[in-house]
């Protein structure tokens, strides 16, 4: 067959648990988690982001140490990236799902942040009409006298 005895058992292992596939997508790289947060401190990240969607970044990281929880600004940026929370309009969609999921009560400041982006969202500069063409606009800003013009 032409492999040792030991890699011949780890792949049939490998066929065992994942068919082939496992064999394809399997990584000779051992994973470096050493950059990695904890479990308990990225889910106090990801629950704070959710609690207070408006915070920053260095906020939230200043916040959590008040707690407890010790993490940078930008270690808060790279959890919020894995979790697709890094903008506050992502943070607010999530805090959408989880009332609509959990059917949780808002708080003030959550709220405050949901009409900021409904404000936000409607000055988008959307107009209404009846049909194309129903509304005219013409700017008249006013430099100077023209020669010959009264």
């Amino acid at each position: 067959m032409g492999v040792s005895r030991d890699t011949f058992y780890r792949y049939r292992e490998l066929v065992d648990e994942g068919g082939v596939d496992a064999l394809i997508n399997r990584s000779r790289r051992a994973p470096n988690l050493k950059n990695r947060t904890d479990e308990a401190t990225e889910q106090a990240v990801v629950d704070y982001a959710v609690a207070f969607p408006a915070h920053g970044q260095h906020r939230t990281s200043n916040k959590l140490r008040k707690q407890g929880v010790f993490i940078s600004g930008s270690g808060v940026r790279s959890v919020w990236l894995r979790h697709n929370l890094e903008n506050f309009k992502k943070r607010l969609k999530a805090l959408e799902e989880k009332v609509a999921r959990d059917g949780i009560e808002l708080t003030d400041s959550q709220i405050a942040a949901l009409e900021r982006k409904a404000s936000d969202d409607e000055a988008c500069g959307e107009i209404e009409t009846a049909h194309p063409g129903y509304l005219g606009s013409q700017d008249t800003f006013y430099v100077g006298n023209l020669k010959g013009v009264a």
